[in-house]
């Protein structure tokens, strides 16, 4: 990342936004929804929305570059970041399961420019985030207490969203720094 790309949109109508409003699938027509989960679920897909948007176009070799030394921080180690923490949250509940690319930042340090690893990631993300979506699913009262540590499923609701907020914030810079696309 030593040469500074120029800026750049997909947006005709705002210039520093990434999508004209129109194209943009973060957002629904209407009013926001009602209740606490529906909120809750509606800014996780958002920020789920997001962090694909922002890998959205680049190649593996975009994909894996890291961000500034010493840091490991690529746009493909936050997928498998979050990939590996979706089947952390599921831990918080049930049994914990063994971690998917190995002790601490393996999934940073083994985001490699490679198509297979691009790929694997996805996938490793889409199904994590569909089971621990699925467990969830079986606790509707956000103040029930769940797993050894009686942590309230609101609590688990909102650290998600936090998680996945946190990071597309830095995928924002990632994205800007490799190709010069802004953020939004």
């Amino acid at each position: 990342m030593s040469a500074r790309p120029e800026r750049w949109t997909k947006s005709t109508v705002y210039a520093d936004m990434w999508v004209d409003p129109d194209d943009d699938p973060r957002d629904s027509d209407g009013v926001s929804p009602d209740g606490e989960l529906p909120t809750l679920q509606d800014y996780l897909r958002s920020y789920r929305l997001t962090l694909l948007m922002k890998c959205d176009g680049l190649d593996a070799a975009q994909l894996a570059t890291r961000s500034v030394p010493p840091s490991t921080m690529s746009l493909l180690g936050l997928l498998r970041h979050l990939a590996e923490v979706e089947r952390d949250w599921r831990g918080w509940v049930a049994d914990p399961a063994p971690k998917l690319y190995g002790p601490r930042d393996a999934d940073f340090d083994g985001a490699v420019a490679d198509q297979a690893v691009v790929d694997a990631a996805y996938a490793d993300l889409a199904r994590e985030q569909a089971e621990t979506d699925a467990l969830l699913a079986t606790f509707p009262d956000l103040g029930e207490r769940v797993g050894s540590e009686g942590i309230a499923v609101r609590e688990l609701w909102v650290h998600r969203v936090e998680e996945y907020a946190r990071h597309c914030g830095h995928a924002d810079l990632l994205r800007e720094c490799i190709d010069g696309r802004v953020g939004q």
